[in-house]
């Protein structure tokens, strides 16, 4: 990674980081959590009434996405369900509950202080059928062919490496898994430094792809029926968007991943700190709960 990306991820992470913290603060006063400070084209009002009633005040607070994805993901009872930057695990809160408890919901995030009101969240709903991964979105710590949706909720225009971020989407998916992801997207017509003008790399528009740059970037990582479908402006040129797209049944053989040298089933996940990997010449430290053997790649204590 550059230099200026580590830069762009860490002045990300502290952003949310500080987000987190405020809504945390927050609570301890007499009125409860406040919501974190964005327009009327982000946050927790583009969720319906009843689905904000129906969870923590902090999670409801801490929501600072572009849209709704769970509303637009179709989600179906017993399916596993990703969250990309699950922040204070609104979405992934909602999807515990549609696909219920015969189905997983996991929430991805690089930032501590959000992981950590995220699990308090959860705590406080009662889900059971949720989990919170530490790890960013261009390397996500889960097997391949594990989860059959996809969300994210205005993350992906935060990624330096969108590509990677697309492979990765495409590898950890099922045959027939698709993505429900609601993302701010520009018009074709704006370069990139136009689209810089209009707000920093953090207030998610900087960052952001073409209408046309979206579709190519996760047709080139194996996608197909890619629909995007803008929602309301949030700048001038610039939208929040609905993308969907689906991982073929049977996936082309250029678009396989077989993750890096030094992964476990191509995932740097595979056993806990009391096993280690079955091939002598992986070394695998990261926990993932159920990684092994949803992967099948042969931990052993």
């Amino acid at each position: 990674m550059s230099e200026q990306s580590t830069e762009l991820r860490e002045t990300v992470r502290r952003r949310y980081a500080a987000a987190a913290v405020k809504v945390t603060e927050g609570g301890t006063a007499c009125c409860g959590p406040q919501p974190v400070e964005v327009d009327e084209n982000f946050g927790s009002t583009l969720y319906a009434v009843a689905e904000r009633d129906a969870l923590p005040a902090d999670a409801v607070a801490a929501s600072l996405g572009c849209g709704n994805p769970t509303a637009v993901a179709d989600l179906h009872e017993g399916e596993r369900v990703l969250d990309l930057g699950s922040g204070g695990g609104i979405d992934v809160l909602l999807s515990a509950r549609r696909v219920g408890p015969t189905g997983r919901a996991y929430g991805l995030d690089m930032t501590d202080e959000m992981l950590q009101l995220a699990l308090a969240n959860a705590a406080k709903a009662g889900a059971t059928n949720v989990e919170f991964l530490k790890g960013t979105i261009e390397a996500i710590p889960l097997p391949a062919g594990t989860i059959d949706v996809v969300i994210s909720n205005c993350v992906i225009n935060l990624s330096t490496d969108k590509a990677a971020v697309f492979a990765e989407t495409f590898r950890v998916l099922t045959p027939n898994g698709r993505i429900g992801v609601s993302d701010v997207v520009a018009d074709d017509a704006l370069s990139p430094a136009q689209r810089a003008e209009r707000g920093d790399y953090v207030g998610c528009i900087a960052g952001a792809l073409s209408f046309t740059e979206y579709r190519e970037g996760l047709e080139a990582a194996g996608f197909v029926n890619v629909e995007i479908t803008p929602t309301h402006p949030v700048a001038d040129g610039m939208h929040s968007a609905i993308i969907r797209a689906t991982k073929p049944r049977t996936e082309p053989q250029a678009s396989r991943t077989t993750g890096s040298a030094d992964a476990c089933c191509g995932v740097n996940a595979c056993c806990t700190p009391a096993e280690t990997s079955a091939d002598p010449d992986v070394t695998v430290t990261v926990t993932v709960t159920e990684a092994k053997t949803a992967s099948g790649c042969g931990c052993q204590s």
